[in-house]
């Protein structure tokens, strides 16, 4: 069974910053393109960033460009999302996402997994 688990979510002051780690088990991770999304409260679930099989390759939705940096350890079977510089529209309960093809990452479609969530909350 494939399992995505999300990690490291919590309460941060603006300007702050977090590390989020997403945990793949069930498939060949190296197989996978990565993503995270997020939910605010009201809003619809939106990309936030994406990353190929080996890292060489990412893509990030414009609030956050320079802000955040998505990367992946294919041996620990884990993708990670550092977010800096937290501002309170950042909160939002962030999902990690594998996909097998990079270019479905943010529509879906064919292989595609989803974690659970974690939850992140930036205080003015």
């Amino acid at each position: 069974q494939v399992q995505l688990v999300e990690s490291g979510g919590g309460l941060v002051q603006a300007g702050g910053s977090l590390r989020l780690s997403c945990a793949a088990s069930g498939l060949t991770f190296y197989y996978y393109a990565m993503g995270w999304f997020r939910e605010a409260p009201g809003k619809e679930r939106e990309f936030v960033a994406a990353i190929n099989w080996n890292g060489a390759t990412t893509d990030y939705t414009d609030s956050v460009k320079g802000r955040f940096t998505i990367s992946r350890d294919n041996p620990k079977n884990t993708v990670y999302l550092q977010m800096n510089s937290l501002k309170p529209e950042d909160t939002a309960v962030y999902y990690c996402r594998a996909n097998r093809d990079y270019r479905q990452i943010r529509r879906g479609g064919g292989s595609d997994y989803w974690g659970k969530g974690t939850l992140v909350t930036v205080s003015s």
